[in-house]
């Protein structure tokens, strides 16, 4: 069974995630910041982490950066709902190129519909085994 981490500081954001991830299948663990989501990866295994890139507290970016040191092999998906003047900013060039130098193995932008959620796991997963079989 695919085992998933969600870091995000959103309670409905996590919860939602949560229930559609647990709906179809996976492991899930969602936790509330970017320190709890390190701690959690030093004690088990997971495939794929979830990471909410504007968190107070340690942003997305340092936890990605911890959690790619401390697993190189797990698929990370940063995710951001970045708002510009109450407006969403999807077109945020920043965000995809941060969230990779950080080492994000894909991005996506929230809210984001549970299909292109699925598709981004399937995604990440096919992307993380292509790098260890390099």
């Amino acid at each position: 069974m695919t085992s998933i981490l969600i870091v995000d500081d959103d309670d409905a954001v996590r919860g939602a995630t949560k229930i559609l991830l647990d709906a179809n299948g996976f492991e899930v663990v969602a936790v509330a910041d970017g320190n709890a989501g390190v701690a959690a990866i030093k004690q088990r295994h997971f495939d794929v982490a979830i990471v909410d890139l504007f968190m107070k507290g340690i942003d997305g970016l340092e936890t990605t950066r911890a959690m790619r040191e401390q697993n190189p092999e797990m698929a990370i998906i940063a995710a951001s709902g970045f708002m510009l003047r109450g407006v969403s900013c999807p077109e945020m060039p920043e965000f995809e190129t941060m969230a990779r130098e950080a080492g994000a193995t894909a991005t996506m932008y929230k809210p984001f519909r549970p299909k292109v959620l699925l598709q981004a796991i399937k995604d990440a997963l096919t992307a993380s085994s292509s790098a260890e079989s390099k």
